[in-house]
């Protein structure tokens, strides 16, 4: 059975950069994609805190020392 012309290796190399050049177009669109759902969370997060922080009548301020409190505490147990 008689087989297709051969690729010249010129064919090859620049078929491979086409692949090359395509999945990186991919990987930055699903890096944004990532970054966008990144981002959302992160502002989601906020706005929960926020809602509980108005709930408890806290400043953030206030919130920060709790935490600090609460971080010293856990690293250096009575």
């Amino acid at each position: 059975m008689a087989r297709g012309q051969r690729k010249s290796i010129e064919e090859k190399i620049m078929e491979k950069e086409k692949v090359i050049e395509s999945l990186k177009t991919r990987l930055k669109s699903e890096q944004r994609e990532l970054d966008e759902l990144n981002k959302e969370k992160r502002d989601l997060d906020l706005r929960t805190l926020h809602d509980v922080l108005q709930e408890a009548k806290m400043s953030a301020m206030d919130a920060v020392d709790v935490i600090k409190e609460y971080i010293q505490e856990r690293q250096n147990p009575a």
